[in-house]
């Protein structure tokens, strides 16, 4: 496996440090979140310096909220600071987030993210000059002497974050990799995101695998199982509490769980939010166990992907557990161990 870390020390400097640790512990990558409050790219830039050998990236950036050229231009900047070692992640977050938090309209995400990766490839392809123009349907962009002198690479990877059926196809007609949620069960995963990827790459005359599924795996790691079940519990409630990831409950036939989620959120009650979540459910979306077990939960995804993305839950964990968690991760999961 190829294994990655999500960076959530819970400040910048902190995931600086992280990503510096994971490196020396022999992880494949270390990769940043964006959020309200959160950067996608601005950390990279020092992780960039800092390391030398492990793949950085996003997973995920916020896909409509910049002008596609300052996309690239970030890709392509964070490239030449690790001398090509940058995976460019984006995701279309949720309705609420772009209209609420950015102030960004908020329409068609599945075409729309599947026409910003075809541009965002041609912008890179253009690196060498000779200008870039794009007419499609969502964007019109016109830069006649367009040139990026010493990019390094003209095929910087793209992945791209799905839930859904209709982002699921957009990633296997266009995207390197799907970045699979963290409430995403195995049994979505196998039923729904692998069948769903394969069928578009086909469809897009695509070599069969050419779009890898790249999942966060929620890991919580504790000396007492019960405090990393409850950590995993807290995240879990926390994510079904919004209703467009709730097509993967009823796979499972838990559409209670969100609905309980979302009740308890309305109220405020995160103790009732985290109780809505089953063990069952828990067993198929995290690691969540003692040291002594982790490693054989994370080879229950070994027949999903190559490359998972292991992710501490923060919502409602004590800073001390968070920590020992990461020390715990790095410890267990690099290739050093």
């Amino acid at each position: 496996m190829r294994i990655g870390i999500i960076l959530t020390s819970g400040s910048v400097k902190g995931d600086v440090a992280l990503a510096v640790r994971a490196e020396e512990a022999g992880f494949d990558g270390v990769y940043t979140i964006e959020f309200f409050n959160r950067h996608g790219y601005v950390p990279l830039g020092a992780i960039a310096q800092a390391t030398s050998r492990v793949r950085i990236g996003t997973a995920i950036a916020n896909a409509f909220t910049r002008s596609p050229l300052l996309q690239a231009s970030a890709a392509m900047d964070l490239d030449e600071l690790s001398d090509g070692r940058f995976v460019l992640g984006l995701g279309s977050a949720t309705r609420r987030m772009n209209e609420d938090w950015f102030d960004v309209p908020f329409s068609a995400p599945a075409p729309r993210m599947r026409e910003l990766v075809e541009l965002l490839r041609g912008v890179f392809a253009a690196q060498k000059g000779g200008g870039f123009r794009w007419e499609g349907r969502f964007w019109n962009i016109s830069v006649p002497i367009y040139a990026r002198p010493g990019a390094p690479r003209v095929d910087i990877p793209i992945w791209i974050a799905a839930v859904n059926r209709g982002m699921i196809a957009a990633a296997g007609a266009v995207a390197d990799g799907l970045v699979g949620h963290p409430i995403a069960t195995r049994r979505w995963h196998r039923e729904v995101t692998i069948p769903g990827l394969r069928e578009a790459e086909k469809a897009a005359g695509r070599e069969e695998g050419a779009c890898a599924l790249v999942p966060y795996v929620l890991t919580s790691i504790q000396e007492k199982r019960e405090d990393a079940i409850a950590d995993a519990k807290n995240q879990i409630g926390f994510y079904f509490t919004t209703g467009i990831y709730h097509t993967i409950l009823d796979l499972h036939g838990m559409r209670e769980v969100g609905e309980a989620c979302r009740a308890a959120l309305r109220k405020m009650d995160t103790k009732a939010m985290a109780e809505a979540v089953p063990d069952e459910l828990v067993d198929e979306i995290a690691i969540a166990c003692t040291p002594d077990e982790a490693r054989d939960r994370l080879a229950e995804w070994n027949d999903l992907t190559e490359q998972p993305l292991l992710y501490a839950p923060s919502v409602g964990v004590p800073r001390a557990r968070l920590e020992a968690n990461l020390d715990t991760t790095l410890e267990l999961f690099g290739s050093a161990a």
